[in-house]
């Protein structure tokens, strides 16, 4: 049978808590026992229990070795700490990189007409040109838009203009099936009224022939 997962969380019941530190502190010690004596390691355990009870472990000496701590601590922090070239060197970046941004938006004051009191006629003349230039730049942009808009509107226009060439086909095949129905529904109706005329002007020729015989006699 597989044995769950436990949680990790504070015991509630006071006794089950107390008899789990006790075993749990009796293993922590043992394993810190072999890892110094199998790995040949400088060890140090310190336990403070719930109500403040010290338990220790020490392979060698536990004051040398907390000192050995205390001054690995300190040569690390050493270490890491820069030193004063850096810190000057790092001064002198941060000053270099406001003064750039400073001159920048004064630049940018002076292309937004701005500022242009104390402005020199050599720096008047560059403003001008560079802004000439960006004026440029901005139209070639503006025309290629405008090209690329040109070309998707004449794209839609094929576009309609097949699809009502293909709506103006089906309509007049439409208009023609009508046509031909018509037709044939006319001719039916030409047939059926010929039938009736005949019927109608069964005698008329009997009458015309009886007034051509009367005139050749008289």
């Amino acid at each position: 049978m597989v044995r769950g997962k436990t949680q990790l969380r504070r015991i509630e019941n006071a006794t089950s808590r107390q008899v789990t530190f006790s075993k749990r502190r009796n293993g922590l010690l043992k394993k810190a026992f072999e890892l110094s004596v199998l790995c040949d390691a400088e060890v140090a355990l310190i336990i403070f229990s719930p109500k403040g009870k010290l338990y220790e472990f020490a392979s060698s000496s536990m004051k040398e070795t907390v000192e050995r701590y205390r001054r690995h601590v300190k040569e690390t922090r050493i270490q890491n700490s820069p030193c004063p070239e850096d810190v000057q060197h790092m001064r002198q970046l941060v000053a270099d990189m406001a003064k750039e941004i400073e001159l920048l938006e004064v630049a940018k004051r002076k292309i937004l007409g701005e500022g242009l009191g104390s402005s020199t006629i050599e720096e008047l003349l560059q403003i001008e040109q560079q802004l000439e230039r960006s004026v440029c730049i901005i139209r070639a942009r503006k025309m290629q838009v405008y090209g690329e808009k040109v070309e998707q509107l004449q794209s839609k226009e094929k576009m309609h203009k097949a699809e009502n060439a293909e709506l103006n086909e089906k309509y007049l095949q439409m208009i023609a099936g009508s046509v031909e129905r018509d037709g044939n529904s006319m001719d039916m109706e030409n047939e059926d009224i010929s039938d009736v005329e005949t019927e109608l002007f069964i005698g008329q020729p009997k009458r015309k022939i009886k007034k051509n015989q009367r005139k050749s006699f008289m």
